[in-house]
């Protein structure tokens, strides 16, 4: 899920404590960034160049025996791989994937080069007793595997979780519930390492930023549904997107004994539809107190008054310690650019599952695109974020709350018809694209497959732990299970044609 994401930005963490002076100081830069990027947002031409998509991809690593292997530093160190880089925990890594434009086929650009990304890094891993492993939580996880001893010794992660404990005062409570319960404490913020996901970043056109993402907003809930591989949690069978809960809980530093106004999660939805591009910036700038005050030298209006594009590297960097499910991305590279950063996807099963998944929330987005004025009208946020938590929590056995164009009343649908009406309307909305109808047929042909067999990777992971209980324990069983899927993820088989039977 990776806490670090944005988080340095061309600033470099030598520090984990901060006085209050530099915290000041930061949050004074952070109101001029703002002002310059309005500045920015009104240039001619800002932000309208060609879509493009790109990925990051985290990975579990586990040894022979199918538990964590803490060895993370040491495969980066052998590989030494820009695009690949280490993760909070030991245990983890993220591999970036190479923008591509989006036209032709850029997820099966993405597919192959993740496939190779992901042989050459085992290469390296395999004498260090080391696999990798895509999956959003992994089932043969124990608690003991977490805490202090399991977080990556680097400052950037030091500085992260100091400054989180520091403002919540006392331990995380984490409390899920489902088939089961998880209810514990944690002392640190390393049980946030035990979420990993695809996170997919949409470059879109900056002066329709808002309608392009209230779209996402809209059919997240859908996509994570259709792609949910969280089941289970520490030997507990939870929600079918159990990452959800834990990564807000494992880091939501506010104080329970606060009486005073609290700021929301730093893990959250969205606080009502987007009205502009600098509202979700300036909404994280007030909402959230900065948490690493690192200053850039930058005079951003002075590089806008040479008609130049500013870093804003303080505004990116609260972004970056801000962690809502969809997030904006501004970036300088360039001429600068906007995009989506599409945050809730688990990793996994399969490069092509995820592929299909990218592909499907884009094309479901473009189509609902041109109504999202009239459909965010008639329904209020709450209800989507309602339907995001419970797409979290059932899967594809959700029910939603849908907004129709022609619809008199609000009613609850279950989100696997919203998902078979939607289909046909993101696959005519991809073919109004630069996109080639192959990809499109291929990848969302896996979509109507998961739909049409009710399987996702919660519902195998779930469904093949159930049949192993009956002949052995527990962890025996969970850990059967992850031999299985990782067998068939090597395949790069979609996981709804996956054998239903051990």
């Amino acid at each position: 899920m990776n806490p670090r994401d944005n988080v340095t930005v061309g600033l470099t963490i030598t520090k984990s404590e901060f006085t209050d002076e530099e915290f000041e100081h930061f949050a004074a830069k952070v109101r001029t960034d703002l002002s310059a990027f309005a500045r920015l947002l009104d240039r001619p031409g800002f932000g309208e160049g060609e879509s493009s998509i790109g990925a990051e991809v985290e990975f579990y690593i586990v040894n022979r025996d199918l538990r964590v292997q803490s060895i993370n530093t040491d495969i980066a160190a052998s590989v030494q791989d820009p695009q690949l880089t280490v993760e909070l925990n030991r245990f983890n890594l993220e591999y970036n994937l190479s923008p591509q434009v989006f036209k032709g086929s850029p997820f099966a650009r993405t597919e192959q080069e993740l496939l190779s990304a992901i042989q050459r890094i085992n290469q390296h891993a395999a004498p260090l007793n080391g696999e990798l492993v895509p999956i959003g939580i992994l089932p043969t996880l124990r608690q003991s595997d977490t805490g202090t001893e399991a977080m990556t010794d680097e400052p950037r992660y030091h500085a992260l979780s100091s400054a989180l404990i520091k403002q919540r005062g006392e331990p995380f409570s984490i409390h899920i519930g489902g088939n089961d319960v998880v209810d514990l404490e944690a002392d640190d913020v390393t049980m946030e390492g035990a979420n990993t996901s695809f996170q997919l970043h949409w470059q879109v056109s900056a002066h329709r930023f808002a309608d392009y993402f209230n779209a996402v907003q809209l059919v997240t809930p859908i996509v994570l549904a259709l792609a949910s591989n969280s089941p289970s949690l520490f030997g507990h069978h939870l929600w079918d997107e159990t990452r959800i809960a834990l990564f807000k809980q494992s880091i939501d530093s506010r104080s329970p004994h606060l009486k005073t106004w609290r700021h929301p999660p730093r893990v959250y939805y969205g606080n009502g539809w987007a009205r502009s591009a600098w509202e979700l910036f300036a909404a994280s700038a007030s909402l959230y107190p900065p948490i690493i005050p690192l200053m850039s030298d930058e005079d951003p209006m002075a590089v806008l008054d040479r008609g130049e594009v500013p870093e804003l590297a303080e505004m990116r960097l609260h972004q970056g310690t801000t962690w809502p499910w969809n997030r904006a991305i501004y970036d300088p590279t360039g001429d600068g650019h906007l995009r989506i950063e599409i945050r809730s996807m688990p990793a996994g099963p399969t490069a092509v599952d995820m592929c299909a998944n990218g592909l499907f929330v884009i094309g479901a987005a473009l189509a609902v695109l041109d109504d999202i004025p009239h459909l965010t009208s008639i329904l209020p946020f709450h209800y989507t974020e309602h339907n995001f938590y419970r797409a979290a929590k059932y899967g594809i056995g959700a029910e939603i709350i849908w907004p129709h164009k022609d619809q008199v009343q609000l009613q609850d649908m279950p989100l696997l018809a919203v998902a078979r009406d939607l289909l046909p309307r993101a696959r005519e909305a991809l073919k109004r694209t630069d996109v080639d109808e192959s990809e499109i047929h291929r990848l969302l042909g896996i979509i109507e497959g998961r739909i049409e067999t009710a399987m996702t990777g919660a519902r195998w992971q779930r469904h093949i732990t159930e049949h192993l209980f009956q002949s052995l324990s527990p962890d025996e069983a969970f850990r059967s299970m992850l031999s299985l899927y990782m067998t068939n993820q090597k395949t790069n088989t979609p996981v709804h044609e996956w054998a239903r039977s051990p």
